[in-house]
């Protein structure tokens, strides 16, 4: 701003010419300054209320702004952020195919300590100790009165437990947030769900990730946040499982077994239904690993997927199968049955004296060694091996099970006439009962293999690729049928089921080689109904044992068949299965006229 003299020299002078006052033009100048001055104040502080106006009214429009979308919005609850990496304890439902859940979460609590902020630890830890009687108070007193700054006490509690711990007035005892996951059927298809833990921890919140079963094979899926919690959905019915689970209890206990198996899979789909293996857990309280003794006594054990055995005479279907689909045979063929058939230093014989001959659909229904084994080499080993690895029986099984892809059939390093002989009987290789059961599936479903799986299926079943002929299967059906009219399996009859089947008793291998002779492995691999089969079930028994009578008897026909009858009894109607009279064979109608 340019300053106007106060006395500016031209003034002065014209000034004093004229006669007048000099100073009364400083005055003037003087005067003018000074309203120059308040102008420019006035309009500075005019110009800073106007800012601080529009500042004020700007904030104001976005308080209440905020405050329109909070009152517009739902109301939740304040969660605290923890510093560090989110940890997603978000895990979706479990349930089963009619949407009965299986796995879900529980919001509780875990309980710390921060011991540098506790008034007494002492009466705190003989307190905890009162509550939490696994707790030791001594190792308590030291971990509080050690100088650490934090201490995990337990990672989940219940709210009564919280109310207590709670009572005990210490500063320094905290909880935290998390969420568990509850399986609220308790032991109810433990081996399938297997069970979960907790991965990463923070003090407000955990990871829970699977540890066996299907929740482990999909932890992936179940903590996927784009499926927006969504419930993986089993195949497995919540029903018909706790049914065929009292059931096998019981049968296991009636027959003295050590162990038990079951398996119930849709022949079409290769959905399983059900899958129980004894003795079982409760995931909610899941044991630890053991580190001595047999694996396979363990009740974390998955007979039906992890058991790979020796499963006998059930075998002998597929070796008749192949057979017929070769042209060797037809079910009214008669096969050679003289015996002991005789291979270097083995010897090969039936369990009774079927005489010279029997036809191709009595070595089924008397259960036959020899004929099996005449018809096996008839086919030659790459043959059977080609049918046995198109069922299945040489890859492990892809059900949604971690377990699974490691229970690999144990097979001969070298598929000699001995292995091609004893094979067609169930004997010198192992697989699993999840494999027996897709077998039966696929030979029996009209000859398509089908693909086990514990999801249940959305829209049409896709077709698999063709093991026999559709009048090949229908035969395989037709001698199982009779196993049970008039061979080794009458116990099996369920009247208005038409059930077929074929009984397996194999002996147990010792660990350093060479069979027990009083132990074996009882099995029944049964389709139902036969004329029209909807289901396949495999029921198997560890070691049993019938006394009864006045010497144990141990085979199938008397262990696992009236187990597996009774499963049929109890579970065919939950499957929504009408009893029916089954249709006479068209070659036994009779006509009669008036």
């Amino acid at each position: 701003m340019t300053r106007t003299p106060l006395r500016p020299l031209a003034r002065i002078l014209e000034a004093r010419e004229k006669g007048e006052n000099p100073d009364v033009i400083e005055r003037e100048n003087l005067d003018q300054r000074h309203e120059d001055l308040r102008d420019g104040a006035r309009m500075r502080a005019e110009g800073r209320l106007l800012v601080l106006g529009v500042f004020f009214f700007v904030a104001f429009s976005v308080v209440g702004a905020r405050m329109g979308l909070m009152a517009a919005s739902e109301a939740h609850e304040p969660r605290a952020q923890a510093s560090g990496a989110a940890i997603v304890a978000t895990r979706a439902d479990i349930v089963d195919r009619n949407g009965r859940v299986l796995a879900t979460n529980l919001s509780t609590n875990s309980l710390y300590a921060q011991p540098l902020q506790m008034v007494d630890p002492v009466r705190s830890a003989h307190a905890l100790v009162e509550i939490f009687p696994d707790l030791e108070a001594e190792k308590l007193i030291k971990q509080f009165t050690g100088g650490r700054k934090f201490l995990w006490i337990k990672k989940k509690i219940s709210p009564e437990q919280q109310q207590a711990v709670f009572d005990i007035g210490e500063p320094g005892l905290l909880f935290g947030p998390r969420e568990m996951r509850l399986y609220p059927n308790g032991r109810l298809a433990a081996h399938i769900l297997g069970g979960a833990s907790f991965g990463r921890e923070g003090v407000h919140s955990a990871e829970v990730i699977g540890v066996a079963g299907v929740e482990k094979a999909m932890d992936s899926t179940l903590r996927d946040p784009a499926r927006n919690g969504a419930p993986v959905q089993l195949s497995i019915d919540l029903t018909v499982q706790s049914a065929i689970r009292q059931v096998l209890y019981g049968g296991m206990k009636l027959m003295n077994a050590k162990g038990a198996m079951a398996v119930l899979m849709e022949i079409n789909s290769g959905e399983v239904i059900s899958m129980v293996s004894l003795p079982d857990f409760d995931p909610n309280d899941r044991p630890d690993l053991p580190t001595t003794g047999d694996a396979g006594d363990s009740p974390l054990f998955n007979r039906a997927v992890q058991g790979v055995y020796e499963l006998g005479s059930v075998f002998k279907i597929f070796n008749m199968a192949m057979a017929l689909e070769d042209g060797h045979v037809t079910p009214t063929s008669m096969v050679d049955t003289t015996g002991p058939m005789r291979w270097g230093r083995y010897r090969i014989r039936d369990f009774h004296n079927y005489g010279p001959h029997l036809s191709a659909t009595d070595v089924i229904v008397k259960s036959s060694n020899v004929g099996s084994a005449r018809l096996a080499l008839q086919a030659g080993a790459e043959r059977q091996q080609e049918f046995l690895g198109d069922l299945g029986f040489f890859t492990p099984t892809p059900v949604e099970l971690v377990e699974a892809p490691y229970a690999k059939p144990l097979l001969p390093k070298n598929w000699s006439d001995i292995v091609v002989m004893t094979a067609s009987y169930g004997h010198g290789f192992s697989s699993s009962p999840l494999h027996l059961a897709t077998g039966y599936a696929s030979l029996l479903n009209g000859g398509t293999k089908v693909t086990p799986t514990l999801l249940k299926r959305e829209g049409p079943v896709p077709v698999g690729p063709r093991i026999v002929q559709s009048e090949v299967s229908e035969a395989a059906r037709s001698m199982l049928r009779q196993v049970v009219v008039r061979g080794t399996a009458r116990f099996g009859e369920v009247p208005g089921y038409a059930v077929g089947g074929k009984t397996g008793t194999a002996d147990k291998p010792k660990p350093r080689g060479g069979y027990y002779k009083d132990r074996v492995v009882a099995t029944f691999a049964s389709v139902f109904p036969a004329h029209d089969p909807k289901f396949v079930l495999i029921v198997s028994l560890d070691e049993p044992s019938e006394n009864s009578g006045p010497k144990p008897r141990r085979t199938a026909g008397w262990t696992a068949v009236p187990v597996a009858a009774e499963v049929i009894r109890r579970t065919a109607p939950l499957l929504g299965l009408r009893p029916e009279i089954e249709p006479v064979p068209e070659d036994k109608l009779l006509l009669s006229s008036n």
